[in-house]
């Protein structure tokens, strides 16, 4: 059957199982609107902005594990997306983002709305492509959702010439796909993963510390299994939160620069470090030279470029993280006998961690007059849904969040962690809540970053998206203030917000529900009246101005070198 161009388009994404598009029209991707128009199968969102449509398809694809799916014409329609790109291509994030452009005779003579959007996110994609011919749409289309979803994921854009849209030829959608050039290894060498084991029966002081690639390799599963076959304890990293059950005993909570203690002392002095799905980035490691100086490395990854990118490495494994812990469970299951003795081996190495716990556990002062965060974050855990999904936008509330929720599940932490994106957490929200609109969405932001993407709260509106969004509100850019408090003598250069905004107002001028309080005896009022509200709501709790992220480790300093009190 022949088809144009943009109709091909959208039978390749039914082909793949998208369900919801992203999008907002303009004059090169017209075209493709208009085939929306009576396309039924696809369900379309209009965002207010198209950074904003990009951080929703990528919420999306974090909740869900699919491939999220952005639409956005050509010029400023394409760069506005490209922050969204870069937040999902450091987090490895599997999406696939369709810009129109120019008619292929006028690429290069700076035509109207014409930019170079192949090469302005060459750096933040995993691969793009540039549609010269209609016949090339369907197999360009099968190749760029491949890519995102398999091996690191990550986003892959599309550059859809307008010209090409309207084309005509024979629809065929590859069954199969093949790149010469890209064979990602999936299984984990088996005589690798023997070698692990047997270095981790060696060790009497071992950590598995556990990234976002488990979450992102469904392998959750697998690593609590082995976690608990060997009681070796856990730590994750912001995106590896979720992973493994926050409430277990062997959790360490997360480790870094705002990690607990307990974590960070446990890497230290750890003779051990099996790395699943991390990549040692420079606010888990602190200061290279000293990091877990005691320690032989096993790193397992799906991409051999992460492996010893930034650290020594023992032993490398490259696979999938699922493969290779079904693997060592395997290996565990044949060797009960030496693992019995194995964990009778560790009792020492917990007791320094339970002693570690109790000395500096993770805790703040409450106040019975001004709201702490922390009590928020904690009431928030307390009355939500075992399986909320929650969504942060980046700064101090982020670590709160991260420090205090507690995650237990995989794909219910929606954050920003390798680019540090302020105006994430609402968009993303609005992606995760139109995955599953039937679960709770809650997004925790601060009264700085939920400005930057607050227009969204009309696309929650209209939607009927009933996102919950909840405003941590000091009236100071908190993290770039804590720092200038702790490093620059108070010198709170532009990070004080003082023009008080009526976020209850602002709820009601969108058509939605707001509630604001600076009495902590009305926090638990506040949410439970917003959580049963059917629509978005907006909660504002004004906070403590200066309370502060601790620990902390400051840049530069070792894992071990602390602030603990400020």
């Amino acid at each position: 059957m022949r088809m144009n161009g943009a109709r091909i388009m959208l039978e390749c994404l039914k082909k793949e199982g998208v369900d919801t598009v992203f999008g907002y029209p303009g004059g090169t991707v017209i075209n493709i609107y208009d085939e929306l128009f009576s396309f039924k199968e696809i369900r379309h969102i209009l965002p207010r902005h198209e950074q904003a449509g990009t951080h929703a398809a990528d919420g999306y694809a974090r909740a869900t594990g699919k491939v999220g799916v952005a639409l956005a014409t050509s010029g400023p329609g394409a760069t506005n997306t490209v922050t969204g790109i870069a937040t999902a291509y450091m987090d490895s994030i599997p999406m696939v983002i369709i810009t129109g452009q120019v008619p292929t005779p006028l690429i290069g003579n700076d035509a109207f709305q014409e930019v170079d959007i192949i090469g302005i996110t060459r750096p933040c994609t995993k691969h793009s492509f540039l549609i010269r011919d209609v016949k090339d749409v369907a197999s360009i289309m099968k190749k760029a959702f491949f890519i995102a979803r398999t091996g690191r994921p990550g986003p892959v854009l599309v550059d859809f010439p307008k010209d090409i849209q309207v084309a005509q030829t024979e629809f065929v959608y590859p069954e199969t796909v093949e790149i010469r050039s890209y064979k990602p290894n999936l299984e984990g060498h088996p005589r690798q993963v023997e070698k692990a084991f047997k270095m981790i029966l060696e060790s009497r002081r071992p950590v598995l510390y556990v990234g976002g690639g488990v979450v992102l390799g469904d392998a959750a599963e697998q690593l609590t299994v082995l976690a608990r076959k060997l009681s070796v304890p856990v730590t994750t990293t912001l995106m590896g939160l979720g992973s493994f059950p926050g409430d277990d005993s062997l959790s360490l909570g997360m480790l870094g620069m705002h990690g607990s203690y307990y974590a960070n002392m446990a890497m230290t002095h750890s003779d051990l470090i099996i790395a699943v799905g991390s990549r040692f980035d420079d606010r888990v490691t602190g200061k290279l030279a000293t990091f877990a100086p005691h320690a032989r490395i096993i790193h397992v990854d799906i991409d051999p470029t992460s492996i010893k990118k930034n650290v020594r490495v023992d032993l490398p494994i490259v696979g999938d993280v699922k493969d290779v812990l079904t693997k060592m469970i395997k290996q565990a299951d044949k060797a009960k006998e030496k693992v019995t003795e194995f964990v009778a081996s560790l009792n020492p190495w917990q007791e320094e961690i339970t002693g570690w716990k109790m000395k500096h556990p993770l805790s703040y002062k409450n106040s019975s007059t001004i709201i702490k965060p922390q009590f928020v974050i904690q009431k928030l855990r307390e009355l939500s849904d075992d399986d909320a999904i929650i969504a942060t936008d980046v700064g101090q509330h982020q670590m709160w969040t991260a420090q205090f929720f507690q995650f237990n599940r995989p794909r219910t932490l929606l954050t920003s962690g390798g680019l540090g994106t302020m105006g994430y957490g609402l968009p993303a929200a609005m992606g995760a809540q139109a995955a599953f609109p039937g679960r709770q969405v809650i997004t925790i932001c601060g009264d700085g970053g939920v400005q930057m993407n607050i227009q969204e709260m009309a696309t929650l509106v209209q939607n009927k998206l009933p996102v919950k969004i909840v405003i941590l509100n000091n009236n100071f850019l908190g993290m770039v203030r804590q720092w200038q408090e702790l490093f620059f003598d108070k010198r709170y250069s532009q990070t004080c917000m003082e023009l008080p905004i009526d976020f209850v107002k602002l709820a009601d001028a969108y058509g939605a529900k707001g509630f604001s309080t600076s009495k902590p005896g009305d926090v638990e009022k506040v949410i439970k009246q917003a959580f049963k509200e059917n629509g978005p709501v907006i909660m504002e709790f004004k906070i403590a101005r200066e309370e502060k992220v601790i620990p902390m480790v400051p840049a530069g300093a070792s894992l071990n070198e602390m602030v603990l009190n400020a």
